[in-house]
């Protein structure tokens, strides 16, 4: 990957529920005393926004599609511009949610706050909607993140429907209903961590070759690509060509908030690229893990991860 955009497939990542996403790297904090923040950041968040943000690192192009509220969506909309290229915004009644990110140093611990999000009309969600897929066309539709009130839990199964129906890949990023709804409708790739594919499958998965079992029965039942998230372990992707294992470099972890993100924009950036899966799990850990390098809110660089690529092992597995 050089420093040039890359021809890919359009591609189009929905966020409708984004955040003003507020992260403080604190010492320690003592309750019921201010704590004074070494360092705060700012930054435009929703698990879409932060796709798109990877995307653009990777000089990638890709369209974000959101729904603002009140002043705090002034706010993310400024913040918006000066990380995407063309954001494509729809306002509502209601305030934009900020989520906050506490960093403590001594003893180590991260600690998020995420609020609800104003209410979204059906109106206003048919609008944002048909924006981004018309954006997406027949390239790649990336739905990730919660929904805020008024959605439906059905809504990521609606959307990945007519995606595929114009001919084109639907990218699941999320959990519990709405990616359960999803499934039926055979997205090209979920990216469930660990924990959500146990929940999925109703049991617990204590050793990797349970979790590429599950995963398996998945992509046998009409989704073409399952990538299982492991943390510090690195990734797991099963689809047709096989089961591949990506173990993450050893970094110093800073934050995990947007790594997962992360690890999505990788696999599109390369599944869009017309790239193996092979290559497209490596870049996928290569994003998650240097998004986990940085403080807070702070998502990955791009000669990170290239730094990083050269770094990571991708075997097949036997099952």
């Amino acid at each position: 990957m050089t420093k040039q955009e890359r021809p890919c497939q359009p591609i189009a990542a929905l966020t409708l529920n984004p955040a003003v996403d507020i992260s403080y790297e604190v010492t320690h904090v003592v309750p019921d005393q201010k704590t004074p923040a070494q360092a705060s950041r700012y930054d435009p968040g929703g698990n879409g926004v932060n796709v798109a943000r990877v995307l653009k690192e990777l000089l990638v192009c890709a369209h974000s599609c959101c729904i603002v509220a009140g002043t705090i969506g002034e706010l993310l909309q400024r913040l918006l511009l000066h990380r995407l290229d063309s954001p494509h915004c729809i306002s509502v009644e209601g305030e934009t949610r900020i989520n906050t990110t506490i960093v403590q140093q001594e003893p180590a611990e991260q600690l998020e706050v995420t609020a609800t999000g104003p209410r979204v009309s059906s109106i206003a969600l048919a609008s944002i909607t048909q924006t981004f897929l018309e954006l997406c066309d027949s390239g790649i539709g990336v739905l990730t993140g919660s929904v805020p009130p008024g959605v439906g839990d059905d809504i990521y199964a609606v959307l990945t429907e007519r995606v595929q129906a114009a001919g084109g890949k639907a990218v699941v990023d999320a959990h519990g209903p709405l990616l359960a709804q999803a499934l039926a409708q055979h997205p090209f790739l979920i990216k469930p961590n660990r924990y959500e594919l146990s929940l999925l499958c109703g049991c617990e998965l204590p050793t990797l070759e349970a979790v590429a079992q599950e995963a398996r029965k998945i992509q046998e039942s009409g989704v073409q690509y399952v990538c299982v998230s492991l943390g510090g372990e690195g990734a797991l992707l099963v689809g047709p060509e096989g089961s591949h294992l990506a173990k993450a470099p050893p970094v110093r972890v800073q934050s995990t908030v947007g790594a997962g993100d992360s690890m999505v924009a990788g696999l599109v950036a390369a599944f869009a690229q017309g790239k193996h899966p092979a290559e497209a799990l490596r870049l996928g850990v290569a994003c998650g893990s240097a998004t986990a390098t940085q403080p807070g809110t702070t998502l990955c660089r791009h000669d990170d991860v290239i730094t990083l690529l050269q770094q990571i092992d991708v075997q097949a597995l036997d099952y």
